[in-house]
C-alpha cells in the first residue's frame, strides 16, 4: 500500500505541471476507450452484478452497481464535459500591490494526491479520475469488493488513455486489495495522501471518522426534505415531490421526507399519497389523520436516509416549525421549499442549514453535472474546505506568490 502511495505522489508532481492540452487529450482518449471497449466493461460488471444478486444484496445496491451501454456512454460524456471546462490550475483568484511595491497573487494549485474510497458505484472510478486529472491531481482509488471487476476494467482503460496522451499511467491507481485491513492502511497514508474523500454509507463514514489520519472531506448522508409552504403552487409542488422521491430513490439527493404546512395539508396530502403510489409513507399524527395509508413514524424514521421507496411525512403549523424540523433531522445535504411567497423563500434560504437549498425545484438537481461541473467527486455535507457538489475548483487549494524588486523587511 505504501508503495502505491509513493507511485501516486510521484505521478502527482508530473500532473501538477501538465498543460491543459495534455490533460484534455487524456480525457478524450479515455472517453473514446470507454465507448469503443464498452463490452469489456459490461462483461466485468455483469460478473459483479451476478455475484451481488446471488449474495442477496438489496435492489438499491444492485441499481448502484449495475452498468449499461447508456451508463457507460454517460461516463464517457462526463469525461468529455470535464475536458471542455476551464482548467482551474494557475487561476489567479485575487491579486494586489502593497505600498512597498510587493505584488501579491493568490493562485489556484492542485491538492496533490486525492484518495477516494467508495462503495458499489463503478461510475465513480471514471468521474473521480476525470475531475482529479483536469485539476492536476493523481487519483488514488479504493473501491468495494462488490464492484472490483468493474473497477479494474474501467481503471485499465483510463490508464491506457493517460499513456496515449503522454501522461503517467500512475495518475490513476486502483487499490485491488479490498480487505478491511487494507482500507484502514489506505486511510492512514499520511506521506502520500493529501485529501481523502469517502463516498458511501454510514458504515464507511464511521470507518473514516474512526481510522483516517489523513485530511478528509465527508460525502455524507442525504436525508433531504421537501417543504410545501402554505403559499405553494400545489400542482407544481406535487410534481416536485414525486420527482424528488421516485425519479431515482437510491441516490443521496432523493427526497426522504415531506413536510407540509397545515393550511394546505388536507388538500395536498391526499393528492400526494395517490401520486406516490408504491411509496411507503410513514408520518406524524396530523398526517395520519388526513391520509389513512400513512403509517406511524418514529424519530428514527424522520432522521433516516431510506434510499428506497419510503418517505416520512410531517404536518407543521408554520414556516418556523418547518425550518426547525428540517434543521433537527436533516443531514445538511439538500433541502427544498415549494412556495410563491418571496419572503418565505428568502427566510428558508437563510435559515436552513444545508449545503444546497432549492426553491421550487427538485432535490435531484444537487449534482455536479447538473450544476455544470461536468461531474462530481462527491457532495460534501461538511463546511471545510468544500461544501455541496465538489467539482474542479473544490479539488484545488491556493498558494500565495509574492513578487518583489529587492524589498527587505525593516
Amino acid at each position: 500500500m505504501a508503495e502505491l502511495g509513493r507511485q501516486a505522489k510521484v505521478a502527482s508532481r508530473t500532473l501538477a505541471t501538465a498543460c491543459t492540452g495534455a490533460k484534455d487529450a487524456a480525457l478524450h482518449a479515455s472517453a473514446d476507450l470507454l465507448v469503443d471497449r464498452a463490452p469489456e466493461v459490461l462483461d466485468a460488471n455483469a460478473k459483479d452484478v451476478e455475484r451481488a444478486e446471488s449474495d442477496g444484496v438489496t435492489s438499491t445496491v444492485v441499481d448502484r452497481l449495475r452498468l449499461s451501454d447508456a451508463r457507460v456512454e454517460a461516463m464517457a460524456n462526463g469525461l468529455r464535459k470535464v475536458a471542455a471546462l476551464p482548467d482551474p490550475v494557475g487561476e489567479i483568484v485575487e491579486g494586489w500591490t502593497r505600498p512597498n511595491g510587493l505584488v501579491i497573487e493568490k493562485v489556484r494549485v492542485p491538492l496533490g494526491v486525492v484518495a477516494i474510497v467508495y462503495e458499489n458505484r463503478p461510475n465513480v472510478t471514471s468521474d473521480a479520475f476525470g475531475l482529479c486529472l483536469k485539476s492536476g491531481n493523481a487519483a488514488f482509488l479504493r473501491g468495494s469488493s462488490g464492484a472490483l471487476q468493474s473497477n479494474v476494467a474501467i481503471a485499465n482503460l483510463l490508464r491506457e488513455g493517460l499513456t496515449k496522451a503522454g501522461l503517467p499511467a500512475d495518475a490513476l491507481l486502483l487499490v485491488e486489495d479490498v480487505s478491511y485491513e487494507a482500507a484502514n492502511e489506505f486511510m492512514q497514508l499520511r506521506d502520500s495522501i493529501d485529501c481523502l474523500i469517502p463516498r458511501g454509507g454510514p458504515s464507511l463514514i464511521k470507518a473514516v471518522l474512526e481510522n483516517a489520519t489523513v485530511p478528509y472531506v465527508i460525502d455524507g448522508d442525504g436525508n433531504c426534505h421537501v417543504y410545501v409552504d402554505e403559499h405553494a403552487d400545489l400542482d407544481q409542488a406535487l410534481e416536485i415531490v414525486v420527482n424528488a422521491k421516485t425519479q431515482r430513490p437510491s441516490v443521496c439527493n432523493a427526497a426522504e421526507s415531506l413536510v407540509v404546512h397545515e393550511a394546505v395539508a388536507k388538500t395536498f396530502l391526499p393528492k400526494a399519497a395517490q401520486a406516490l403510489d408504491g411509496v411507503e409513507l410513514v408520518g406524524d399524527e396530523a398526517s395520519r389523520a388526513i391520509v389513512d395509508r400513512i403509517g406511524p413514524a418514529t424519530d428514527d424514521d424522520f432522521g433516516t436516509e431510506f434510499l428506497a421507496l419510503k418517505m416520512s411525512v410531517a404536518v407543521v403549523p408554520s414556516l418556523d416549525a418547518a425550518i426547525e424540523l428540517i434543521n433537527t433531522y436533516g443531514s445538511g445535504h439538500t433541502e427544498a421549499i415549494c412556495t410563491t411567497d418571496l419572503d418565505s423563500a428568502r427566510r428558508f434560504e437563510r435559515e436552513v442549514d444545508a449545503a444546497v437549498v432549492n426553491v421550487n425545484a427538485s432535490t435531484r438537481f444537487t449534482d455536479g453535472e447538473e450544476f455544470g461541473f461536468g461531474a462530481e467527486i462527491g457532495i460534501s455535507t461538511q463546511k471545510l474546505h468544500a461544501r455541496g457538489p465538489m467539482g474542479l475548483r473544490e479539488l484545488t487549494t491556493t498558494k500565495y506568490v509574492v513578487r518583489g524588486e529587492g524589498q527587505i523587511k525593516t
